[in-house]
Order: structure tokens, then sequence, then C-alpha cells
């Protein structure tokens, strides 16, 4: 079965919580509610929900499914809201700039005035279009589901919520509030929900984003960041045979633009230049291009390095070849060092994770995410609190059902922790 780097039969509920964790320095009431988590619809619900599709782009499969999470969700005490998200822009391939429409976004808020508070996030959407052929759930082996957003991340949805009506079940529950924020946008960047994620994250003691772990269960540690651009590009046409020298060439200025990108490709920084659209008949010069961009630093210092060779090379290019260069876009995912509070809330996972006989690493990636953004807001964040699973954004994603149980506990004990503490 194919696994990559993050990357029917009928199975009962039961199943999925009958794997069986040695509960080691444990309260009475901690196990109760850890049984609790284990014991909901949490598999049920995955299916339920994968089988909707809820592809960035698909706005109908996207109200569907915030419908049946809104549902889901009201079983928890607090305001729940579907938010409409902030308008934003798309370049098309020739140059106009129109409004970007995204889902809305399921944003609950339970306990505000509770002394700790606590941010969970995740997303609704997949990157399987409505008309993309991988739409159906298969059962690879008796803890193996195939199927889109399976991992990533209906099944991850689904368990955070079990972990939370647990939690609400325990003595500590009044002294922990949290606002839970689910997306519709998390797979194009989130442009329409990083306004609400930026609200929601203020105050927070912590964070929990939840991403799939690794099939092993490592979770993703510190994270680069990421940027994307669509870069217009306006010359001047001319007749390319017979005065080939009055024309200014955009589709030649776009090609210079993504080579003197692509050579900083080095330590801290990729670059990649992924598309150019523009040209046309052979016998005119282009007066249009439209180069798609992507960059990933490493540190802050790489993204301003980044930014400042971006804007170097626009400059330059466009004096020489006599053309206008319109930068579209920007960094939307900052890079996610790993600080000293970070390093804390690790700590609190790998501890609670061992109570349950877990051994929970982390390690660095290149990925990004919604735990990149809840950072730069000052926020300490573990980003990769979901299911273990594979080949996301495959065809071949699968999920290892037994970590829904798994993973549901962890959480809860994570919460239970964070609510008798009052503290990291």
């Amino acid at each position: 079965m194919p696994r990559d780097n993050w990357g029917c039969k009928a199975v009962t509920q039961g199943a999925t919580a009958a794997k069986a964790f040695t509960m080691t320095q444990m309260t009475d009431d901690e196990r109760a509610v850890l049984d609790l988590a284990a014991a909901g619809p949490i598999l049920e619900q995955t299916e339920r929900w994968a089988l909707i599709n809820s592809g960035s782009a698909n706005l109908a499969g996207l109200e569907q499914v915030a419908g049946e999470l809104a549902d889901a969700f009201s079983a928890l005490p607090g305001t729940l809201t579907l938010e409409d998200p902030v308008a934003g822009e798309i370049v098309e391939s020739d140059g106009a700039i129109t409004e970007r429409r995204t889902g809305q976004n399921l944003h609950l808020v339970v306990r505000p005035d509770a002394p700790t508070q606590v941010l969970l996030t995740g997303h609704m959407d997949t990157v399987f279009s409505e008309t993309h052929p991988f739409q159906a759930l298969t059962w690879l082996d008796d803890n193996t589901l195939n199927g889109p957003g399976v991992t990533d991340m209906k099944g991850c949805i689904a368990l955070m919520l079990s972990a939370l009506k647990a939690l609400e079940t325990s003595a500590l529950a009044p002294r922990i509030g949290y606002e839970v924020v689910i997306n519709s946008d998390e797979e194009i960047g989130s442009p329409g929900s990083a306004a609400l994620l930026a609200r929601a994250a203020k105050g927070k003691l912590a964070a929990l984003t939840y991403e799939p772990a690794l099939p092993d269960g490592t979770l993703a540690g510190a994270r680069g960041g990421s940027g994307n651009w669509s870069i217009i590009v306006t010359g001047k046409s001319a007749h390319a045979g017979r005065n080939p020298e009055e024309g200014r060439s955009a589709l030649l200025a776009a090609a210079e633009l993504a080579l003197r990108l692509e050579a900083a490709i080095g330590p801290g920084l990729k670059v990649n230049p992924a598309k150019i659209e523009g040209g046309g008949a052979n016998n005119v010069v282009p007066d249009h291009a439209l180069l798609r961009l992507n960059m990933r630093p490493e540190t802050l210092e790489d993204q301003q390095r980044a930014e400042t060779l971006l804007a170097e090379a626009v400059a330059d290019i466009e004096t020489r070849r006599e053309v206008n260069i319109h930068v579209h876009g920007g960094f939307g995912r900052p890079p996610k060092p790993i600080d000293a509070e970070a390093e804390k809330l690790f700590g609190l996972v790998r501890e609670c994770g061992a109570d349950l006989g877990l051994d929970i690493a982390w390690k660095s990636t290149g990925g990004v995410c919604d735990g990149n953004n809840i950072a730069a807001c000052g926020v300490p964040v573990v980003d990769t609190m979901g299911v273990r699973g594979g080949a996301i954004h495959s065809p071949d994603e699968f999920l290892l059902v037994d970590s829904l149980a798994e993973r549901a506990q962890l959480s809860a004990l994570v919460l239970l922790r964070l609510a008798g503490r009052g503290r990291i």
C-alpha cells in the first residue's frame, strides 16, 4: 500500500475503539472521559462526511458538509455559527482579477469566560473536485480505509468532536473554554478564513490543529512557510517578421523572471515557477504573459530574503525589457519555528501519549497549514493532532482506523490536563 511522507467491508464502531491502552497516572475522571472519547460514532461520521465531495471550489458540496458539521457540533454547548468568508481575488489566465468565492466557515465558541482558553481548528475542504474520479470509499483491510478526505481531514474532525463531547462530561469542563474553527478553504491557503482564525487565536493559551499525523504517529514540528503569486506581465505586440524590434515580449520577460527566481533555490528557500500562460500566434510578439509562482522559506529571514529577491528581479526586468509587471499574491503561510512555549505544548502531548501507551515524536516538515498562521499570532500550536494515515492529496489516501479512537483519547487527555493545570 502506498505511503507518503505525511504521505466496502462492514466494520463496527466498536472495532474502532477496540485497541487497548495502558492508562497510567490517570484519575478516575480522566479514565471515564477517555472511555467516552473512544466510544463515539467516529468512524460512522468519517464515512458519512467523506462521501460528500467538498473540494475547495465545490460550493454546493461545502454547503452540504458544513450543514452536516453544524448539526453534529450543535451537540456541544456554546454559540455555533456558519460565518461568511472574507471576499478574495483570483487572477485569470488573461490577467483579469476576479472575485474568488469560498464556502462558509464553522465557528463555535464555548465558555469564553473560563480561565483557560484553547483554540481547535480543522478544515472541511479537500483537494478533490466534484469531477475528480476519486469519490468512493474502499476497505483495503480490516484497519485501512481508502477514500477522499478520510485522513485529510474528515476523520480528524470526527475525532475532535468526540474528544470535545467527552470533555463536556468532566468535572473540569467549566474550567476550560474553547473556540472551534473548521474552515472551507485551507487547501487553497485559507484566503477567506485567515481573519477568522486570527480573531479566534487571540488570547488563547494553546491551539490544537487537526491535520493528520504520519502512519507511525509522528507529528509535524517546525514548518517552513509558503507564498503564492500570479505575476501579470504586459508588453507590446508587434509583427514578428516586419517589425519585431518594436515589440516588447511579455513571454520572454516572464521566462526570464522564472529563471532568475529559480536560480535562487538553495538552503532555506525553495522556489517553484509552476506555470507560464500567454502568447498567441507565431507571427505576433506576445504582449501578455502570466507567471504562477510558489516560494517556500524555512525561516522568517528566508522569507524576507525571498521578498527582496522578487522585488529586485521585477524592477530590473521591467526596466531592461520595458514591460509592466504587476505582482499579485504574497506569503499566506509564514514559517512556523518551535519556540519555548511550543516545546512545552509538544511536551504535554508527549506526556499524555505516554500515559496512553503511545510514543509521541515529531519532526520538521516543508508542508504548511493553518498552524503556521496560528503560530504567527503568538499562540503555541500542535498542528497534527489528527488521525494516522497517509498518501493524502492522492487517490491512494488511506486512514488507519484504529487511530480514530487513539487520537480522540489523546486530544481529550491533553484538554483535561490543560483544564486542570490552567497552563501548558
